[in-house]
């Protein structure tokens, strides 16, 4: 009788262990950022925004993704941080509401800035949400995703 309730808990109980020790693919369960979630990595288009990483405090920069103006124009921009020397590239991907991808690389100097041309909408039609990612590649070959975001079409009003 006692084998009949031992075997099924210790079943469940290696299934629940091995649930525990696996992360989804693209993340990074330390946190400290992974190859894997580069923009070159990515598979089909998804207007979902997902996780971000933290960069470690020496190497934190920040960027801002601006609202999306009337014409569907989207300024990414370089703010610099503390982790500017560290920093190596920057790789910004667009995700259109129609599922067109486009992706550019922002500058690291301070101010350097980049604008993707988002869905805009058709006359007094407000165009559909986009998804801007970015992704910090630093000199010591760790990739962060930093911002993952949707921008809604602004009208002029």
């Amino acid at each position: 009788m006692k084998n009949r309730i031992i075997i099924p808990v210790l079943f469940l109980c290696i299934l629940i262990a091995c649930a525990g020790c696996t992360a989804p693919q693209g993340t990074s369960p330390s946190g400290t950022g992974s190859a894997a979630g580069s923009p070159a990595g990515t598979g089909g288009a998804s207007l979902v925004p997902g996780p971000t990483d933290v960069m470690p405090d020496y190497s934190a920069v920040t960027i801002d993704v601006g609202e999306k103006d009337y014409l569907g124009k989207i300024p990414v921009t370089f703010q610099g941080g503390k982790g500017q020397i560290t920093t190596k590239k920057i790789d910004v991907k667009l995700t259109r509401a129609d599922g067109s991808v486009e992706t550019a690389t922002v500058g690291i100097k301070k101010g350097d800035e980049v604008e993707l041309q988002g869905t805009r909408g058709s006359g007094s039609e407000r165009g559909q949400a986009d998804r801007v990612e970015v992704w910090v590649i630093t000199t010591s070959g760790q990739t962060y995703k930093i911002v993952d975001v949707l921008r809604e079409y602004r009208s002029r009003g």
